[in-house]
């Protein structure tokens, strides 16, 4: 398996200014990044693909919908086109970035919610605009892996199963979903027995700590998780989630009003050690 450090903890759009924190990760043993695609066009992120390939990292992508303006599973016909519209734009910037993998909750607007969970018709919608995501990435060789978030962060996506459903009813090669262990350690009632039930469509996988500080210092079981995954011949990304106060917005979505760990430097080294004992050698 393969270590990957989601750039989160830093910033929501990679310019040259965090090189220096790059070098530091290939340094420090990370085999990836995490690159956030929230803004800018392919021809920025094939620069940027070249930047990481001289630093010698690999990517992966994680995404959101930012807005209901663009909500793939809106009831406004004019929004769930530009939902859609937007996704394939996701999925043109991941391709020209080299990344390997596509992840994140892209399927609604975080913080949104109906009071319910999705109606049919929301899911119909659901299952159509993914299935055009996929269709539109089918023979780039990018890997989707939508992720299910807890239900206080949405609605429309919570749990494996749910997961493990939208990625058989999407049914495109290439299209699957991804385990995060913060969300997982919420939603799950085993939270590592659902990779052995669910987990045929995991693509990729995030490694969370349940308060979003250091992997390892709280009281998520990730030696159970590893060693689901392994069972299950998983062997594509483990890749670090953590969230600080560096971004205002980011901080308030994720809910980050404390300090969580001394230094960033803590987290990617700690996690990495984590990730090591666990599995990706």
């Amino acid at each position: 398996m393969k270590a990957g450090f989601n750039l989160l903890l830093w910033t929501t759009h990679v310019t040259d200014a965090l090189l220096p924190q790059l070098e530091q990760l290939k340094a420090a043993g990370y085999d990836g990044v995490e690159v956030p695609i929230f803004q800018g066009d392919p021809a920025q992120y094939r620069r940027l693909a070249r930047q990481l390939g001289d630093i010698g990292l690999a990517a992966t992508v994680v995404a959101i919908v930012q807005d209901e303006a663009r909500n793939p599973i809106s009831a406004d016909p004019d929004h769930a086109a530009a939902g859609v519209d937007y996704l394939k734009w996701l999925v043109d910037c991941s391709v020209a970035l080299g990344a390997e993998v596509l992840c994140g909750p892209f399927y609604q607007p975080l913080a949104q919610f109906s009071g319910a969970g999705p109606s049919a018709a929301e899911w119909a919608r659901l299952v159509a605009s993914q299935r055009a995501m996929a269709e539109h990435a089918r023979d780039t060789g990018l890997v989707l892996a939508v992720e299910p978030l807890n239900r206080f962060e949405c609605y429309a996506l919570n749990t494996a199963e749910a997961a493990a459903r939208l990625v058989a009813e999407v049914e495109v090669p290439g299209y699957g979903w991804t385990y995060d262990s913060f969300h997982a350690n919420i939603e799950e009632r085993d939270p590592a027995g659902v990779i052995a039930d669910h987990g045929d469509g995991i693509r990729h996988v995030h490694i969370s700590e349940n308060d979003r500080g250091i992997p390892g210092r709280g009281h998520v079981d990730f030696a159970p998780v590893f060693a689901a995954l392994a069972r299950r011949g998983y062997d594509g990304w483990l890749t670090v989630e953590a969230f600080g106060h560096a971004l205002p917005d980011i901080a308030a979505a994720t809910k980050v009003w404390r300090p969580l760990f001394d230094s960033e430097e803590s987290v990617y080294r700690e996690a990495l050690a984590l990730i090591r004992a666990g599995g990706a050698k």
